[in-house]
């Protein structure tokens, strides 16, 4: 297992961690400013991943 695929696991719990637990999140439609970050820290590793160097 690489790396990359170890931080794009990582972002992705994260992120479905702090949906799950943020009370803004859970009570508000719209995500809160730290979701909309772990959100594209995901999309980047995923990016990464998918588009390796």
């Amino acid at each position: 297992m690489s790396s990359q695929d170890d931080a794009l696991r990582q972002a992705q719990t994260d992120y479905q961690h702090h949906m799950q637990t943020c009370r803004q999140c859970y009570a508000d439609t719209v995500p809160c400013p730290v979701a909309k970050h772990l959100l594209r820290v995901y999309n980047n590793a995923r990016r990464g991943l998918a588009h390796p160097k």
